[in-house]
């Protein structure tokens, strides 16, 4: 049965970096200024879905329906992410 542990380590990976912009964000007080912040939030959601459901799906053999959400949050929060970094890049 093959597994997709490439979405587990792209999402884990993708979590810390939604860290760093958030944190960036919070200590030098710019978070007020944008929707970065936010966006990220949502980004980091989706991405920590993702590693969640991808983790049990691996450990389940792969089932289907695991494989299809873990694959639609890692894509939804790899495109939140790039809308953090659009917005932050805009708006600050």
């Amino acid at each position: 049965m093959p597994r997709h542990p490439h979405i587990l380590n792209a999402s884990t990976n993708l979590v810390g970096i939604c860290f760093i912009i958030i944190g960036s964000l919070k200590l030098t007080s710019r978070s007020d200024e944008t929707w970065a912040d936010e966006i990220a939030w949502l980004a980091l959601a989706l991405l920590f879905i993702s590693t969640l459901v991808s983790y049990l799906a691996i450990r389940s053999d792969g089932v289907k329906w695991q494989v299809a959400v873990a694959d639609v949050a890692f894509i939804g929060g790899v495109v939140a992410l790039m809308a953090s970094l659009v917005a932050a890049a805009v708006q600050l």
